[in-house]
């Protein structure tokens, strides 16, 4: 089965899994960090069982955290393919339009009775100037450009998804990993703070969900497999520095 499976995502049922897998990363990173995730497993657990038999009838915090994870990935693919060369970002412009549309369907059934939940905006190269010239233009290369997509964005994606989860994330080291990350995969610093490299490293683990993803849901992709490679070679990469 190709990539074209996860086209046929369309019930909450079908998204269960996507759910508890993002949710599971949010919780390890978070861990990893020391933040305090209280009893966000088990909660996690409730909602993914909920979702597995239809239902969208959840409570407040359970409806916020699983509209939040599936709406940070509606948005999250157009902003990190604006970061790829054009030929990349035009070969997924429509399969990234196609699964924002599902994945928003869904979220929007456990938004509804929220009283407020704000759709993220994740950072586009043309929002990210390292000394008055955008980020992008200090790496060369797919890998390069991949690595510090991600590293930008992840970090967004992991701080939306866990505040809106009821995670606390502390907003002075959200502010100072951006800062320090993108200097540093723009060649303009030559190390990471050691908590700053941490929370890198954990949240590189993203290699996992891309693998856990394929899986699930049985998709035998090229394109995954390359992703997860990418992703691990540079989660090891920060380990080797890293405790």
């Amino acid at each position: 089965m190709t990539v074209l499976r996860l086209l046929r995502l369309r019930r909450p049922a079908d998204f269960a899994d996507w759910y508890r897998i993002g949710a599971e990363y949010v919780h390890d990173v978070a861990a990893g960090m020391g933040f305090r995730v209280g009893d966000f497993e088990s909660r996690v657990v409730r909602a993914t069982d909920a979702m597995r038999a239809g239902r969208t009838d959840l409570p407040p915090d359970l409806a916020r955290s699983v509209a939040a994870d599936l709406l940070a990935d509606a948005v999250f693919c157009d902003p990190f393919c604006q970061w790829m060369p054009l030929w990349y970002e035009l070969g997924l412009a429509a399969p990234c339009a196609y699964a924002e549309f599902r994945l928003r369907r869904v979220a929007e059934r456990y938004a509804d009775d929220l009283p407020h939940l704000s759709v993220p905006r994740f950072s586009r190269p043309e929002d990210v100037y390292v000394d008055g010239r955008p980020a992008t233009a200090y790496v060369d290369g797919f890998a390069e450009r991949f690595v510090l997509a991600d590293a930008v964005l992840h970090l967004e994606w992991f701080a939306y998804v866990a505040r809106e989860s009821g995670i606390f994330v502390p907003p002075l080291l959200v502010e100072r990993t951006r800062e320090q990350t993108v200097a540093y995969y723009a060649g303009r610093r030559t190390e990471l703070d050691p908590d700053v490299r941490t929370f890198q490293r954990l949240l590189f683990s993203d290699d996992e969900w891309v693998r856990r993803i394929a899986d699930v849901y049985d998709v035998d992709s090229a394109l995954f497999d390359y992703w997860a490679r990418i992703l691990a070679r540079e989660r090891r990469r920060l380990s080797t520095f890293d405790g």
